[in-house]
């Protein structure tokens, strides 16, 4: 951009903050330091988002230590490609009265299609500084045929619409002007159109029909009417907006043909208008649902097949009056989860507490209040960054575990690992993937090694029931002495080495003291990984063993829908209730959609 000092001191917009605008919802604070600190030192970036959903709007804010490093970014970045996107820069206008009283800011139309946002910089820069440029842009990010161009001084704009206003560009003659608001142009009138929409006319409705009915509003200057399946629709065009709006309200809900449907006759609008209208209107809706239903609604899974709408109610009823229950189908087949509505949000309160957890028809409950979707996947974003800041503020443990060893393992005390080092085994699914081992660069390293021994233990790794305790001695000895035994060489052992196999009977006089004070290990009774496992089950089972044997089962039905993400997404799962894993096992649709949940995550995960 051709910003100067002299400009960049006179102006108003002269301070050491950028306004980075057109970047994409995956774009975070890390990745906009990273790219703008390589020209200057980066005091701080934030990413606009939604204050519900928490979702990126599509613009930030770069704030440098130095004028003059701003100015090189602006100068050396604008319209570089983010992510294949490029961006637009420009100064942070803290004050909006320059944007509102439009000096300076023209308006460009009939544009190519080619031109972007560099392109028609680059035509207008030579008349004068520019604050901004802009080509209207539909979603996917097609020209829309016009664009502004905002000048830091209304000489330049006044020079720029004398000298392109009607040329040539890409073979196309350009319209420019000032730029009107929209209240200037009459945007605001209702009886600034002429165009009308008329929808649900009988197919065989013809064009002189049309205009019979419609003339008598008005004076016709076009018409249009086509078939479309059972019915027709039409355009009309009157001389005047107000014989158009004459129109609209004599003839909107009037009822035609045999179905007697009522006609829909209202003003016309592009595709885009139309689309963004809706947008807003369903949203709108959605917020107003989200309203009503906001604290009193909650969120039940974990249910029987069994069970059905009245024996869901009167359980709940024992905490409130409920306006509605409903639990969601496939058919007639539960998917295991449904909904209950509460009129107030005390009793909502207290029913959360009084039965997450309990137990219904053989199975724990598990009770929440509802959430969007968006609203969820947006939180669980949130604290996935969260908790991947924490991970890498915090020491690195190469060393402290065995290779390959399952994150949710936790290693006794006596074998010296410190109780600080054992990660965290509980993972909320409200929450992102939890702050497990990581590789070098932030990556997530999930591994889980399935049961082969029929005991419990890891696949390559000996029982905790076998001598010492200690998991994994036998993978660590030494390649050499390995191939000595092999070779069937006669060796001697040391005095440290604890071999159940060829150790004499005898034992060392002398052996370290952690090793003496170790206590005798419990036999530890465990299912065999081919039978189902209950809750029942599960109970009889030692704590530190529970976790192991629903990870045997659940990785092979994970393995099977996700193979190559197996480990990792196993490796979530282990970290919530040892209920709702149960409900895994039994239940293919829940483990689906958890599955799914976690695959966005991860997905998230990666791009940032």
């Amino acid at each position: 951009m051709a910003a100067t000092n002299n400009a960049a001191t006179a102006a108003p917009f002269a301070s050491a903050s950028l306004y980075v605008g057109d970047l994409l919802s995956e774009v975070t604070e890390a990745l906009l330091f990273e790219i703008f600190n390589a020209v200057g030192p980066v005091n701080s970036v934030r990413v606009c988002r939604d204050a519900a959903t928490r979702r990126s709007l599509g613009y930030a804010y770069v704030n440098f230590h130095r004028v003059e490093d701003a100015e090189r970014a602006l100068d050396t970045m604008n319209f570089k490609n983010i992510r294949n996107q490029p961006c637009r820069i420009m100064w942070s206008h803290r004050d909006p009265a320059l944007r509102k009283s439009g000096l300076g800011n023209i308006f460009v139309k009939n544009l190519h299609t080619s031109i972007d946002h560099k392109s028609l910089y680059d035509t207008f820069s030579v008349f004068g500084n520019i604050l901004s440029c802009k080509v209207a842009q539909n979603r996917k990010f097609e020209s829309l045929g016009y664009g502004f161009v905002h000048y830091e001084s209304d000489d330049s704009a006044r020079l720029a619409i004398e000298r392109v206003d009607g040329k040539m560009i890409q073979n196309q003659k350009v319209s420019v002007a000032a730029f009107k608001s929209k209240k200037e142009r009459g945007g605001d009138n209702k009886f600034s159109f002429t165009n009308i929409f008329v929808k649900n006319l009988p197919a065989d409705y013809s064009k002189e029909a049309l205009d019979k009915m419609f003339g008598e509003h008005g004076t016709i200057t076009s018409s249009v009417c086509k078939a479309a399946g059972t019915s027709s629709f039409a355009f009309v065009n009157f001389e005047t907006p107000e014989e158009a709006a004459a129109a609209i309200e004599a003839l909107n809900d009037t009822k035609m043909g045999e179905e007697e449907k009522p006609l829909y006759v209202g003003r016309a609008q592009k595709k885009e208008e139309r689309e963004k209208e809706l947008r807003e209107r369903f949203e709108q809706m959605k917020m107003e649902r989200q309203q009503k239903y906001a604290g009193v609604n909650l969120y039940v899974k974990n249910l029987a097949d069994t069970v059905n709408e009245d024996q869901l109610r009167e359980e709940f009823a024992k905490s409130g009056d409920i306006t509605s229950c409903a639990i969601m189908r496939d058919s007639e087949k539960s998917r295991g989860f449904g909904f209950v509505c509460f009129t107030s949000p005390e009793e909502a309160t207290k029913a959360v507490t009084e039965m997450n957890g309990r137990m219904l028809s053989g199975k724990p409950l598990y009770v929440a209040l509802a959430q969007r979707k968006d609203a969820r996947r947006a939180q669980l974003e949130a604290q996935y960054a969260a908790r991947t800041k924490m991970g890498m503020q915090q020491p690195q443990m190469g060393g402290m575990y065995p290779q390959g060893a399952p994150v949710y393992y936790q290693y006794p005390q006596r074998m010296g690992y410190p109780q600080q080092m054992v990660p965290a085994r509980r993972w909320n699914p409200n929450q992102g993937v939890p702050p497990m081992m990581r590789n070098n660069g932030g990556a997530i390293n999930y591994q889980l090694m399935p049961a082969v021994n029929g005991r419990g233990g890891p696949a390559g790794r000996r029982g905790r029931n076998q001598r010492g305790g200690q998991q994994g001695k036998g993978n660590r000895m030494p390649q050499q002495q390995q191939q000595q035994q092999q070779q069937g060489q006669n060796f001697k052992y040391t005095d440290n080495v604890r071999n159940r196999n060829q150790q004499p009977a005898q034992q060392p006089a002398q052996q370290p003291a952690q090793m003496q004070a170790a206590p005798a290990q419990d036999v530890v009774t465990t299912i065999p990984a081919t039978e189902p496992l209950t809750i029942k089950d599960l109970a009889a089972a030692p704590e530190d063993q529970q976790k192991r044997m629903i990870g045997e089962r659940l990785y092979p039905l994970i393995h099977a829908k996700q193979p190559e993400l197996a480990g990792k997404i196993t490796g979530m799962l282990l970290e919530m209730d040892n209920g709702e894993l149960i409900h895994f096992l039994e239940s293919e649709t829940a483990l689906i959609e958890k599955i799914d949940e976690a695959l966005i995550v991860l997905d998230t995960a990666a791009t940032e």
